[in-house]
């Protein structure tokens, strides 16, 4: 398990850029996967966009060509950086990071960042 913290949130004007971290508490070079989710008031908890340890990428249709989803090893760290923002991004964002070891996986959860996109 990995203990992870968020940073970044904010209020922000539609068409505005934030960009989210999500600190790790150990190396997330071994970790299978990291990932970003929001949940918006009312709504399920949605994957955003998630990058594996080979450092390939994938991302929610809504957010596609306006996120990016990245990580830096040696500062064991995840960012996302979120451009082109409107009022449906409001949400707040989880880290997650995703273990797979001998078939079974686990999940760990940051606390959350608000994002809230004003119009």
């Amino acid at each position: 398990q990995v203990q992870l913290v968020e940073s970044g949130g904010g209020l922000v004007q539609a068409g505005g850029s934030l960009r989210l971290s999500c600190a790790a508490s150990r190396s997330i070079a071994s970790i299978n996967a990291m990932a970003w989710y929001r949940q918006a008031p009312g709504k399920q908890r949605e994957l955003v966009a998630f990058i594996s340890s080979g450092g390939r990428t994938n991302y929610a249709d809504s957010v596609k060509g306006r996120f990016t989803i990245s990580s830096d090893n040696a500062k064991n760290t995840v960012y996302l950086q979120m451009n082109s923002l409107k009022p449906e991004d409001t949400a707040v964002y989880y880290c997650n990071a995703h273990f797979v070891l001998g078939g079974m996986s686990s999940d760990s959860w940051g606390q959350g960042t608000q994002v809230t996109v004003s119009s």
